[in-house]
């Protein structure tokens, strides 16, 4: 008789449980601070009214407009106060921001929220798919077994106000200010990328802020949710490249080279020059479907 469970399979199942007890101990090595290791960083000006406001790696972009002033991600619990002293240094008030947007619901993007929405009375919009995730503090029943780091509370987060809900390709404005919302699923089944023009003077660009870097430790790990996660993937995959970003902007600065651009960009005749890089926004899909197409055969082969 065959076991009910292949050998690899019980493998998966046991680095899935040792991933568990990890993250438990990172986080609780990291919880006196709540900052999950952020440290400051200076904000500084990428191009027109587009700002980076956010923590050395977990980023988060001011747009500011003459109506008030849109900020997407909130970061950790802790970088929350990071992100509100950043905003002051550039000389703006966190009490002008109208509207908080999120990529997507993790700890690591979302847990600042309620702390920003706190300090300026923002309306946050979220995704229809993600709203009840952000709305409940992180859980989300996708999560799977790691659903545990949640209920324990080691992955939860302070509760925002969910005001807006959006569906794929909705437009949120708020004066001069628009923005679009695409639902490009994979890293999350609600992972908003965020698409909005940047001007100065007569120029103008697209700026694209993508979520979906990575696929997901329970797909990885456990397979769960394989088939509705890899045609997610292949619809991200298909939106992203056709949409024709020239600011390319990630949740995670290493990823769209936050500190070399902004060195670059200090001693540049154009200060915006370094930031105008489609080619490393091609090379992030490339990137991402070739991890995607990885993370798949290693689902697919013989015995899983």
């Amino acid at each position: 008789m065959k076991p009910r469970f292949p050998r690899r399979r019980w493998v998966r199942v046991l680095l899935a449980a040792v991933a568990v007890f990890a993250v438990f101990l990172a986080i609780q090595w990291k919880r006196a601070s709540d900052q999950g290791g952020q440290q400051y960083a200076e904000p500084f000006r990428i191009a027109g009214n587009l700002y980076y406001v956010g923590a050395n790696d977990v980023t988060s972009f001011l747009l500011t407009g003459p109506e008030g002033h849109v900020l997407i991600d909130g970061g950790y619990p802790g970088t929350a106060a990071m992100i509100m002293a950043s905003i002051e240094e550039l000389g703006f008030d966190i009490r002008d921001v109208r509207i908080l947007l999120n990529t997507h619901y993790h700890l690591d993007h979302a847990g600042g929220l309620a702390a920003l929405q706190k300090a300026s009375g923002a309306e946050l919009w979220v995704s229809e798919e993600e709203a009840d995730a952000v709305a409940s503090g992180g859980d989300d029943p996708d999560l799977g077994a790691l659903r545990l780091l949640v209920w324990s509370g080691l992955a939860r987060y302070p509760r925002p106000r969910v005001d807006h809900r959006f569906q794929d390709r909705d437009t949120v404005r708020l004066g001069p200010i628009e923005l679009t919302g695409h639902v490009t699923p994979g890293h999350t089944r609600g992972c908003t990328t965020w698409t909005f023009p940047v001007r100065e003077g007569e120029r103008e660009w697209l700026a694209g802020l993508v979520c979906g870097i990575g696929t997901p430790p329970q797909f990885q790990l456990l397979g769960i949710g394989s088939s509705d996660m890899q045609a997610s993937y292949e619809r991200s995959l298909e939106r992203w490249r056709s949409l024709p970003v020239e600011i390319f902007l990630a949740p995670h600065a290493r990823v769209f080279g936050r500190w070399q651009k902004f060195q670059e960009s200090q001693k540049a005749t154009d200060p915006v020059a370094p930031f105008i890089d489609p080619e490393r926004y091609q090379t992030f899909i490339d990137n991402t479907e070739k991890a995607f197409r990885a993370a798949v055969a290693v689902q697919q082969a013989p015995g899983q």
